[in-house]
């Protein structure tokens, strides 16, 4: 009976997982991925609309990826930028010579490139003898990463909770209060920090008219603009930043996900007035900016700077959205709003929306939540439109099954 009793033991003890429960995993895993699916351990086909939450923005296991990834594991895999590294060079042109900025730094994700971000803001004015202007004002319950500085940025009281004494320089407004924005500006405000679309606070949209509100505000009160476009950004809005729909030009802009089409791939882009802080020792990182990273994203721009390549994705997200606002119309007491820009897609339940997330897995359509009852919807950037009308279909299914319970 004591031997029965340490083999069940070992063998729970073998089954479990080594991992520490961070993270609320789906009981869920896969071999194989393909575009726009993914094949479970087994051998179940889903039609995947998370794409590692905004990131395979060319979908799963593209082929133009891998033969540059290929490519580059035969030469070099990493050098320290002690070194010039061609492709970064490469890289970092591109991305200026489209964007607004004159300068990058590389780093890993998206939680680093918003410190950074933070960084270069109160450099900036320390170099310009202002070191009291070092407080970043950001929307209240925002999102810019899970690192230390970062969850204090949010100024969610449950995202910084347990994690020991506050980050001080951080300041907060209610998204959508222009007088809470005004009221929180003062004499030590560096930047103010947003996402042009809100992605885990609820897939919400800044419109065009506030962007330009912000921009001049802070022109006005001689402060900097940072948008982080870490999921909104390389063409998941259908431009290729979401800013660009208002015009204006920011300071600064961290991305990641979808640059590196699922390789970790972070970037800061800045102004050349703001870059006057950034001197030899104020920042680095070991793996930013490697070569195989650097490949991957110029591999990536490639083919999202592709003439036609945003004007599709305008196109097969204008017609996803206007068939997702069809089932939102037929499904009132479901469906409360469908929300977003290009595609980044979020359905707003009436209701807590963790069954209708199980009852799409069930039936073959991976998607995953947000902030206010929000289902996210994130195909690849080349998704087909009869992949679209498969989601279609399957949602439609969920909500009439949904109706009749």
């Amino acid at each position: 009976m004591l031997t029965l009793f340490i083999k069940m033991a070992i063998k729970l003890k073998l089954e479990m997982s080594s991992l520490a429960n961070n993270y609320n995993r789906r009981k869920i895993s896969f071999k194989k991925g393909k575009g726009s699916f993914l094949y479970s351990s087994k051998g179940v086909r889903y039609l995947d609309f998370v794409q590692g939450i905004a990131v395979n923005s060319l979908g799963h296991s593209n082929p133009y990826l891998n033969k540059a990834l290929s490519y580059q594991s035969k030469r070099v895999w990493h050098v320290s930028n002690a070194f010039e590294i061609p492709e970064g060079e490469k890289l970092a042109k591109r991305l200026t010579k489209n964007t607004f900025a004159d300068y990058v730094i590389f780093q890993n994700s998206g939680a680093e490139a918003t410190e950074v971000a933070i960084k270069i803001a109160r450099k900036y004015f320390y170099s310009e003898k202002k070191p009291y202007k070092n407080r970043i004002l950001c929307i209240k319950n925002s999102f810019h990463g899970r690192t230390l500085a970062a969850i204090h940025a949010s100024g969610s009281k449950k995202m910084t909770e347990g994690f020991g004494p506050k980050i001080p320089g951080f300041d907060h407004f209610i998204f959508g209060s222009h007088k809470s924005l005004k009221k929180s500006i003062t004499k030590k405000t560096a930047a103010i920090m947003v996402e042009p679309v809100l992605g885990e606070g609820g897939i919400k949209v800044i419109p065009k008219w506030c962007l330009k509100g912000l921009r001049k505000i802070c022109d006005q009160k001689k402060i900097l603009l940072i948008l982080d476009e870490v999921q909104c950004g390389i063409g998941r809005s259908g431009k290729f930043f979401a800013f660009e729909y208002s015009g204006i030009k920011p300071d600064i802009v961290p991305i990641a996900k979808g640059i590196g089409g699922g390789f970790p791939l972070g970037a800061v882009l800045m102004s050349k007035k703001v870059a006057v802080g950034m001197t030899p020792g104020t920042h680095g990182s070991t793996f930013g900016g490697n070569p195989l990273a650097m490949k991957i994203g110029n591999a990536v721009l490639d083919k999202i700077l592709n003439k036609n390549f945003l004007k599709n994705v305008q196109k097969i997200s204008k017609y996803f959205l206007n068939e997702l606002n069809k089932i939102q119309a037929e499904y009132p007491k479901i469906i409360k709003e469908v929300r977003g820009v290009g595609l980044l897609i979020g359905l707003q339940l009436q209701k807590d929306q963790t069954n209708f997330i199980k009852k799409l897995e069930q039936n073959k359509l991976l998607t995953i939540r947000a902030a206010e009852n929000v289902i996210r919807i994130l195909p690849p950037l080349n998704v087909k439109k009869s992949e679209i009308d498969m989601s279609i279909k399957i949602i439609k299914k969920v909500c009439k099954n949904y109706q009749n319970t």
